[in-house]
């Protein structure tokens, strides 16, 4: 659908889908791709809690060290 649409972007965090809409050109970004251009943008102050939420309420996995990698991203390092 997305490549009917000539979308710009897809959001897919799933790697699979991920992989499958790269193969076929579309540009990908995942939630954490969103958290990091909000607090670039400024349309957010904080990822952390946004992301230990995600992480806590909601069940979204994220491997220890992209956390880390996300939260420098943002000049939040623990």
């Amino acid at each position: 659908m997305a490549v009917e649409l000539k979308a710009e972007r897809l959001l897919m965090d799933e790697r699979l889908g991920r992989t499958a809409a790269m193969g076929v050109g579309l540009k990908v970004i995942g939630v954490l791709g969103i958290l990091i251009a909000a607090k670039r943008n400024n349309l957010i102050q904080e990822v952390k809690p946004l992301l230990d939420d995600l992480i806590d309420r909601v069940g979204f996995w994220v491997d220890e060290q992209l956390y880390t990698e996300v939260l420098q991203a943002v000049g939040e390092s623990e």
